[in-house]
């Protein structure tokens, strides 16, 4: 009887243990990590980009790349909050910016320059 219970009990936590890796991110920490945003209607055409968010020592950092992975700019700033992140950049000569905001567990919404609508779903490894 004590083979079982304890069996059952180490069970149980294996089974826990396993699930936190399956829960989502709370908070600014939900847009740590790579994300395909499509960008339509900018004067330049249709932009693809990719965004690498990371966080060290609780400061944001952030890359952006172009749709193949070749990195266009290092962001300057990066403003993270409970469900909106905007990040900084400059691109070709011009101060830019992308505000996006969670729209689910794998999906952001936001605005390039506060302009251009932009579109993005998380990158999975």
């Amino acid at each position: 009887m004590k083979k079982s219970a304890s069996l059952v009990s180490v069970l149980l936590f294996v089974l826990m243990v396993g699930n936190t890796d399956a829960q989502t991110k709370a908070g600014p920490d939900f847009f740590v990590g790579k994300w395909k945003v499509f960008i339509p209607g900018t004067p330049i055409g249709d932009l693809k980009r990719i965004y690498v968010i990371d966080k060290m020592n609780n400061a944001f950092s952030g890359i952006v790349q172009d749709s193949t992975g070749k990195e266009i700019s290092k962001c300057s700033k990066v403003e993270a909050k409970e469900n909106e992140i905007i990040l900084y950049y400059t691109v070709s000569g011009i101060d830019a910016y992308i505000k996006l905001t969670k729209k689910d567990e794998d999906h952001v919404s936001g605005l390039v320059l506060d302009n251009y609508p932009a579109e993005g779903e998380r990158m999975k490894k």
